[in-house]
């Protein structure tokens, strides 16, 4: 258990409520929308995804780890409740993101995938997020955001387990 009155351990919990905040959907979507050329409209699907690029983002981490993406694997990638997330789900199936496929091992079970639509929005969103970050990094040296990416990748690690 951390020491009460840890002066670094305030800073982290600073900085990580700041994170938060300017990683909300609001503040990318402001971000998203101040990128677009005057007078172009953008495409506000890409521009500022919501709920869907959560959704996007949960079922790739479940891709990405070799495990089925559901509807509860998804409430739990997001701390949502089931019927929340199947609300969000049904969002994104009917943006023509992500499709519902029978499970062959349990045909009570959907399993849930990014269609090319869905992918071509995810990559999108990170290449948006990472030109955000490597903006803000903008005047670090190399070994300093080499450094940084390994501490907060430890940090994120540590902190996924001891929150689930």
């Amino acid at each position: 258990m951390g020491r009460d009155g840890d002066e670094h351990i305030e800073a982290v919990e600073r900085a990580m409520v700041a994170l938060r905040r300017s990683q909300s959907r609001r503040t990318l979507a402001r971000l998203a929308a101040a990128r677009q050329p005057a007078g172009s409209g953008g495409d506000r699907r890409t521009t500022a995804p919501g709920a869907s690029a959560d959704v996007l983002d949960a079922i790739e981490e479940a891709e990405d780890a070799g495990k089925p993406a559901t509807v509860t694997s998804v409430a739990a990638a997001l701390g949502i409740d089931q019927p929340r997330a199947s609300k969000l789900v049904a969002t994104a199936v009917a943006a023509g993101l992500v499709r519902r496929k029978a499970d062959q091992a349990d045909g009570r079970r959907a399993l849930l995938v990014r269609t090319p639509a869905g992918r071509r929005l995810s990559a999108e969103v990170h290449a948006f997020r990472r030109q955000v970050a490597d903006q803000a990094m903008a005047g670090w040296p190399t070994g300093d955001r080499a450094e940084f990416a390994r501490l907060l990748t430890r940090f994120v690690e540590s902190l996924g387990a001891v929150t689930r």
